[in-house]
């Protein structure tokens, strides 16, 4: 806040939301804090790119007076966004009843000891659209530790169910191992009584075929339908 004998001035800098080919606007507070009629006048050194309203007005004692200057919407943006633009604002007391009509330009030149008080205001620019707020710390570190454990319990009971798949088949992939060994036996048992049997019937058909000439007996052909008969009742159960 600047302060004088006749006006508190707030803020000290005029800050405009900076965005191109947009206009922005702020605002100063004008106080006064003496018993006297007081008239004020607002300059800039760049009157064509600021508008001021009022930039002229009288305060009543002990009153405030809002004052609006708004920029110009701008084409481009100045070098690392610093503004050398100025504003100075001029006060001196008036006369009692007076009111913005009995404002002149002689009222705020210095002569024949006038007191003329002079505020210089600079000019800020801030960024329109500020970068949105980080999350606090704590809370995605929490939400990070409540993920963390979550995917340690499910690899928790992923290895457990595997480990407990793998445990409980044990005595029965023994027993059906003991059961496949003796079914691969008996079935090589099989084969070989097959083989056996085909060895034997061959024989008897040699022979049959040499005592063709003189005839075989009954009890022949009899053997020898018997044989074929546990060979094809063997070669079913392999």
């Amino acid at each position: 806040m600047t302060t004088g004998d006749l006006l508190n001035v707030q803020p000290t800098e005029l800050k405009f939301p900076f965005e191109l080919k947009k206009q922005s606007s702020c605002s100063m507070q004008l106080t006064n804090k003496s018993d006297k009629f007081v008239a004020f006048k607002v300059k800039t050194t760049n009157p064509k790119k600021y508008c001021v309203r009022p930039n002229t007005g009288i305060i009543l004692p002990q009153t405030t007076c809002n004052v609006t200057v708004t920029m110009q919407a701008q084409k481009e943006a100045p070098h690392d966004m610093q503004c050398k633009d100025k504003f100075l604002l001029q006060s001196v007391p008036a006369p009692d009843g007076a009111t913005a009509k009995d404002i002149t330009p002689d009222m705020f030149n210095r002569e024949d000891d006038k007191v003329v008080e002079e505020f210089r205001l600079r000019v800020v620019y801030i960024p329109a659209n500020p970068p949105s707020p980080v999350p606090e710390e704590p809370e995605e570190e929490s939400s990070l530790s409540a993920s963390v454990l979550q995917n340690s319990n499910q690899d928790a009971l992923l290895f457990e169910a595997v480990s407990r798949s793998l445990e409980e088949p044990t005595e029965k992939s023994s027993e059906a191992w003991s059961t496949i060994s003796k079914l691969t036996d008996e079935k090589a048992r099989a084969l070989q009584q097959n083989q056996q049997l085909r060895q034997e019937l061959e024989l008897m058909r040699k022979q049959v075929s040499k005592n063709r000439g003189g005839g075989f007996s009954l009890f022949l052909v009899f053997l020898v339908g018997l044989i074929g008969i546990l060979v094809g009742y063997v070669v079913k159960r392999t």
